[in-house]
């Protein structure tokens, strides 16, 4: 396999399931109500290939980003869907055929949802530290970048105690370990992949903080805001600061394996301590099956039954 599929193999983790991508499709594998495996598989590249200027540094940063939001949110609706099967055949509903404002819905709450991740993350802080009336930019903004740091931990603290949550951390786990065994040229079967650790440099949990940490830097360059205008124009920042943060992610895998270099891995890997759970073979399954379909293997890694989706 070419080192380019090795890079780009990446997912997420969704309810009772794992989406995977690879550089030219992308699977969500889930797992039934009755323990049955189902399966939607759909060609997928990247902007970047087609219009070479999106994949400079940084650039690409937001436009990978902006991609990995919509397949997320696809994976989502569609492991949700299944994890509602039952529900909506008592009550007489293809849950297949979605209704126009049941979209609309949809699309709705992502940008709600993102909307709440923007005042959260990066006004409410604001908001907090004008409280001190601090005079230094420096101090003002290094108080502001601490306000957001310890709102993402309590986040993130907070939804870990959700047991419904906790099953999500487990398919994350299973994710890591079976991207381990893809990037180590193992079997992509259930043995090969248990040994591994579900703690990859690579994570989304990882670049969440280094977003949070670049954050501060690149508003140090904008000083104290002291308008609302000037609090607008740091949300326009936030795209470069998820491209620069794209751009380390992507050196932390080479720098950590640099003993000085791991140093600024570590607190990302230590943060998955929480975001991430030991899988049990069931979950292991899923995410194989996910990754062998996105890969264009033969996705039975079990005795599971396993139903494409076309």
């Amino acid at each position: 396999m070419s080192t380019e599929k090795k890079l780009m193999v990446g997912g997420q983790a969704v309810m009772e399931g794992v989406l995977m991508r690879s550089p030219d499709s992308y699977a969500v594998a889930v797992r039934r109500p009755n323990g049955d495996i189902v399966v939607k598989k759909e060609p997928f590249q990247t902007v970047t290939k087609r219009f070479k200027f999106l994949g400079l540094p940084v650039l690409r940063g937001g436009v990978i980003l902006i991609e990995a939001l919509i397949l997320g949110v696809k994976a989502l609706s569609f492991s949700g869907d299944i994890a509602m099967e039952e529900e909506n055949k008592k009550n007489g509903k293809d849950a297949s055929q979605k209704s126009a404002w049941e979209k609309v819905w949809m699309a709705l709450t992502v940008v709600f949802s993102f909307a709440l991740g923007l005042a959260l993350f990066f006004y409410v802080p604001l908001l907090l530290t004008d409280l001190f009336r601090f005079e230094s930019s420096v101090v003002f903004n290094l108080v502001d970048g601490a306000f957001r740091l310890i709102f993402f931990l309590a986040y993130i603290y907070l939804i870990s105690l959700w047991k419904e949550i906790r099953r999500v951390f487990e398919y994350h786990g299973a994710e890591h370990k079976s991207v381990f065994a893809f990037e180590g040229k193992k079997d992509l079967v259930i043995e090969q992949a248990r040994p591994f650790t579900t703690l990859h440099p690579r994570c989304g949990t990882s670049f969440l903080l280094i977003v949070m940490l670049v954050s501060i830097l690149v508003f140090m360059f904008l000083g104290k805001p002291d308008t609302i205008a000037d609090r607008l124009i740091r949300l326009a920042f936030v795209p470069l600061i998820g491209g620069i943060s794209y751009e380390f992610i992507r050196l932390s895998e080479k720098a950590s394996k640099n003993p000085i270099f791991r140093l600024f891995v570590l607190p990302g890997l230590w943060l998955q301590k929480i975001t991430t759970k030991e899988p049990d073979d069931s979950q292991l399954e899923v995410a194989l099956v996910a990754l062998r379909c996105a890969l264009d293997m033969n996705p039975q890694v079990g005795d599971s039954k396993i139903e494409m989706l076309t």
